[in-house]
């Protein structure tokens, strides 16, 4: 158990979000689609979206109004998200 927890501050250390991730605040619709900003995009397949802890969390879970950054892959569906702690929301 406490490697378990060594492992997940470890992780949560080595979060690295693209400097070319875009800004903005989500919310879950329906399936695969998700509203950033007032506008609704499709979730690529095989999408990441990353929590604070930097875990893999699946699009239900996204509390609504979340403040993260994203890209989006070349047909301009959200491919990764990242869930922003306070101190990545400040920067």
């Amino acid at each position: 158990m406490f490697v378990a927890a060594l492992s997940t501050a470890a992780a949560a250390q080595l979060r690295t979000i693209p400097e070319d991730a875009k800004r903005g605040e989500i919310r879950h619709v329906e399936a695969m689609l998700v509203e950033i900003d007032g506008e609704r995009q499709r979730l690529a397949p095989g999408a990441q979206i990353r929590d604070t802890s930097n875990r893999l969390i699946v699009p239900t879970a996204i509390p609504a109004g979340t403040q993260v950054r994203y890209l989006l892959d070349a047909q301009g569906m959200v491919v990764r998200v990242w869930v922003l702690t306070p101190e990545e929301e400040k920067r």
